[in-house]
């Protein structure tokens, strides 16, 4: 029996890139239903967070173009967690089953058949994981890579080199719904649902069209907020690191007065310890306050509504 597929796809200042990758979509929505692998119900969902572009209006300009395609607008920008969260929320009330994807079109969208074959074989959810990076500049991969193996090392749950590119059931999706968390990295709350998953890994592509709006403050605050808002590790290593060069400071004053002592003089040494040390200690006490007060804030019930929807155009 065919499933009723959404696409939901995060669109943010993206007026170049839909154009080219849209009809990508579209023909892998009819590929499947001509299969019978989905449902002539299936659809196409684009989110638009707030874009300060011509977004919008070329979502409605697309959407005119093939009845396939859900635009949903939101008041003003989010952010894309939030984004994709109103965009799997508005598909779950139709679809058995969504899959998010960027709009720039890196992850392989032909790895969408094996998704659909896992989910039939009864998984909930399944990760999309990429192969390789190569089409990202050496830094990007360096940046990469530190953030997943931090994120391992404090056991937040994140699966290896997964980002947005999932499939996820409607029973998964109303999981979602029940986290009151006032922020947070949606590929960590995924992964730690509890039901069925699978992996399944592709390519990484260049993308489609337009320029990524991830400068490295966004990726460096993402990334912050991921590791916060998911893990009380990195607040003990700080913890620990400052009480360490607090220790070794007071080791090393008392090294300095012996050492002046004997000899009757500094020693450069034991000097630089005294200076050095005590300032981590200081800087690293201060990180590990504003880590607390920030995971705090990120773990706190949420107040206010995630997003507001001004228009749905079905």
């Amino acid at each position: 029996m065919s499933v009723c597929l959404y696409f939901v796809v995060p669109c943010y200042n993206d007026a170049d890139t839909l154009p080219v990758s849209v009809p990508v979509f579209l023909r892998k929505l009819d590929s499947l239903t001509a299969a019978g692998t989905i449902s002539p119900d299936s659809r196409l969902l684009l989110v638009n967070d707030g874009s300060s572009d011509s977004t919008w209006q070329v979502i409605l300009q697309l959407k005119a173009q093939n009845e396939r395609i859900t635009a949903v607008n939101l008041a003003r920008n989010v952010g894309e967690q939030n984004a994709l969260l109103a965009g799997m929320f508005t598909a779950a009330e139709r679809a058995d089953c969504v899959i998010t994807m960027d709009s720039d079109l890196q992850d392989d969208i032909d790895t969408v058949d094996e998704m659909l074959q896992r989910y039939e074989e009864g998984c909930e959810i399944v990760y999309g994981v990429h192969k390789l990076r190569k089409e990202d500049a050496f830094s990007e991969r360096l940046f990469a890579a530190a953030f997943y193996q931090l994120m391992r090392m404090a056991r937040t749950g994140l699966i290896y080199q997964h980002a947005n590119y999932r499939l996820m059931s409607r029973n998964a999706v109303s999981l979602l719904q029940k986290n009151r968390q006032a922020a947070y990295y949606l590929p960590c709350v995924v992964s730690n649902l509890d039901v069925k998953s699978a992996i399944v890994y592709h390519e990484r592509f260049e993308r489609a069209a337009g320029q990524s709006g991830y400068n490295f403050k966004k990726k460096y605050q993402l990334a912050v907020l991921a590791l916060l808002a998911h893990s009380a590790s990195p607040i003990k290593w700080l913890g620990t690191t400052s009480a360490l060069c607090a220790a070794g400071s007071a080791a090393a004053g008392v090294g300095l007065l012996k050492a002046w002592h004997r000899q009757g003089k500094r020693s450069s040494g034991w000097s630089a310890l005294c200076i050095g040390l005590p300032a981590l200690a200081v800087s690293s006490g201060a990180l590990c306050l504003s880590a607390a007060k920030k995971r705090k804030h990120f773990c706190a019930k949420v107040t206010a509504p995630r997003y507001t929807i001004s228009e749905i155009v079905k």
